[in-house]
C-alpha cells in the first residue's frame, strides 16, 4: 500500500509539472508565422510585419506574403497567387488575408495581416 501511495504522489507531481509545458505547446500553432524579413510580431489572430527591400517575404498565418516594392506611394504585395497594392492607411484583401497598410515608405511597408 505504501508503494502505491508513493507512486500516486510522484505521478500527480509529474502531471502538475508537465501541464504548463503541454499548455504552452498547444498555443504555439496559434501564432503561426515565421519570417525572412525585418520584424514580425504576432498575436493569436494577426501579425504585424515590416517588409523592406524588394523580394522580402514573410510567412504569416500559413500564407506567404511577398513585397515587390513601392511606386507612387503604393506598396506592391503578393499573397499566395494574388497581387495587390495598398497605400498608407488602406486595407485590402488578398487570398485568405486582410492587410492593413499602416506605413508605406520609399522602400518598405508596415502592415497588419489577419485572416479575412
Amino acid at each position: 500500500m505504501r508503494t502505491y501511495a508513493r507512486h500516486m504522489s510522484s505521478t500527480s507531481t509529474a502531471t502538475r509539472i508537465a501541464a504548463p509545458f503541454l499548455a504552452g505547446a498547444l498555443l504555439l500553432p496559434l501564432s503561426a508565422c515565421s519570417f525572412s524579413a525585418n520584424g514580425v510580431s504576432c498575436s493569436t489572430s494577426s501579425c504585424t510585419v515590416t517588409l523592406s527591400g524588394e523580394r522580402a517575404e514573410a510567412d504569416i498565418l500559413g500564407t506567404t506574403l511577398s513585397f515587390g516594392g513601392v511606386q507612387d506611394g503604393r506598396a506592391s504585395l503578393s499573397v499566395g497567387g494574388a497581387s495587390v497594392t495598398c497605400g498608407q492607411g488602406e486595407t485590402v484583401t488578398a487570398g485568405p488575408l486582410e492587410l492593413q497598410c499602416s506605413s508605406v515608405t520609399d522602400d518598405s511597408v508596415e502592415l497588419t495581416a489577419s485572416l479575412g
